[in-house]
């Protein structure tokens, strides 16, 4: 840590030399991470920058920026007087993670990740009165999994679930030990087989998926083991099947409560002898394909039905993953909603970002189709969305109406729930009009101020003013 030079009672006071060591003491275990640490006040203004921005950005960086507004450094997107990081600080929450471009007197901008929160000084703690946020940021290009803050690739989330998930995909790292995934429609069942195969022994080889409940019985078998010419009608040359296809990698099997019973035994026998035949052959073929099997349905109780064959369960049933619905881990809906909102505004060359609102209205939502109705909820919003701010009303009339009512015959989650979502259910989201309103007031009614904060047009502002019914 940095020591502070010796007090000097000629050139200061002790209360202004407690401070200023206090400062460099912080800064210097900020640095020690490699973090830039600043302290802003109520109006957003930066009071204090550690020396490590001079590494960052370029020397005297850190005394350029004393005096500067947030906005100015990081972009009026995040911290403008409508900036989504900024309404997020007002409210007194905490964010982490987000990303933005730091420019400074015309330097090369650098990409950098931001963590903010409100400053609440523990009882006789030494700091500057003028303190109200605390913000630290860290060079993007550290964020190796960036987008996957369990550390496996693909698997995004924070919740207690996910890591356990996550940890157990790195135990499985030297193992070809056949997997067996459970949970509903929608959860990601096939992004977590994707991620144990990219972890595993095989993960040169291929990967390759079939729906066993999107054929029927005899269309699947030739989809699975091929066939050979004259096997049946329409077979007119030799056809490769999945197994084959997947020799070296791994065969991922979605939904396979779906198999009939007679592809159940012919399953069976891959898993128990390693080899099987073609449709119409009599040639046994070496099976060289990793199985990972995924179900939405419970083949437990498939087995006491008769509808699922014990000793396939148990076969596929090595290492049984099962994936919470996206309700029971609720502290995931955020990462993931960034993430795929990220990803979707790619795929039309936009940068797009949550509104306060839109995120409360998000986590208050109880997803009954989990992470592929979250997608498709944004896919939605991104296509709407006219600005670059994705507000309440850019989100589909279904996760608005049910914002508020995740818990209502749902199971509820032993995990610490999001402050976010406690936040929301104690101050719901306003209606339209309310954040309307609110907007056009900050701005003095001046729609051309307000709709640029609101990251809208001014057509769409008015338009939505007249639908809301906002007059001044």
């Amino acid at each position: 840590m940095e020591t502070p030079p010796p007090y000097d009672p000629s050139s200061e006071t002790r209360e202004a030399f407690a401070l200023r060591a206090t400062l460099q003491g912080v800064s210097s275990a900020f640095a020690a991470l490699g973090r830039v640490f600043l302290c802003v006040d109520r109006q957003f203004r930066i009071l204090h920058a550690s020396t490590l921005l001079d590494r960052l950005v370029g020397p005297g960086a850190s005394a350029a920026v004393e005096g500067v507004a947030v906005s100015d450094l990081l972009g009026d997107e995040l911290f403008g007087s409508g900036g989504t990081l900024r309404q997020l600080l007002l409210a007194g929450e905490r964010r982490e993670g987000w990303r933005a471009l730091l420019t400074l007197d015309g330097r090369d901008p650098v990409v950098v990740a931001i963590s903010a929160a409100p400053f609440r000084p523990e009882p006789g703690a030494v700091c500057d009165l003028r303190v109200a946020y605390v913000v630290v940021l860290r060079p993007a290009t550290e964020d190796i999994t960036a987008s996957s803050p369990s550390g496996v690739p693909g698997l995004i989330g924070r919740s207690a679930a996910v890591e356990r998930i996550a940890r157990l995909i790195e135990t499985l790292e030297q193992s070809e030990a056949t997997v067996l995934l459970s949970g509903e429609s929608g959860t990601g069942k096939e992004i977590a087989a994707r991620a144990i195969h990219a972890r595993s022994p095989r993960r040169d080889g291929p990967f390759v998926a079939v729906n066993c409940g999107a054929l029927p019985g005899e269309l699947l078998e030739s989809e699975l083991f091929g066939h050979v010419r004259g096997a049946f009608t329409g077979a007119v040359r030799d056809r490769v099947g999945r197994f084959e296809a997947a020799g070296g990698g791994t065969l991922f099997l979605d939904e396979v409560g779906d198999l009939p019973l007679h592809l159940q035994v012919k399953l069976l026998r891959v898993l128990q002898e390693r080899t099987y035949e073609r449709v119409g052959e009599n040639q046994s073929r070496r099976a060289d394909a990793r199985i990972i099997a995924a179900s939405h349905v419970d083949l437990r109780a498939a087995v006491q039905s008769g509808r699922f064959r014990d000793d396939l369960y148990y076969r596929l049933r090595v290492v049984p993953i099962e994936i919470p619905p996206l309700r029971e881990r609720r502290t995931d809906i955020e990462p993931l909603a960034t993430h795929l909102l990220a990803r979707v505004g790619a795929r039309q060359g936009r940068a797009l970002r949550f509104s306060p609102d839109a995120l409360r209205a998000l986590l208050g939502y109880g997803w009954p189709g989990n992470v592929r109705e979250l997608e498709n909820a944004l896919e939605y919003a991104v296509a709407v969305c006219q600005g670059q701010t994705l507000m309440p009303d850019d989100l589909p009339a279904e996760i608005l109406q049910g914002a508020g009512q995740a818990g209502a015959g749902t199971a509820v989650s032993s995990e610490v729930e999001d402050p976010a979502a406690i936040e929301h259910r104690r101050h719901p989201a306003p209606r339209p009009d309310v954040a309307l309103r609110r907007a056009l007031e900050q701005h003095h009614w001046n729609r051309e101020s307000a709709a640029r904060a609101l990251g809208i047009s001014r057509t769409t502002l008015w338009r939505r003013m007249r639908e809301a019914g906002v007059r001044e």
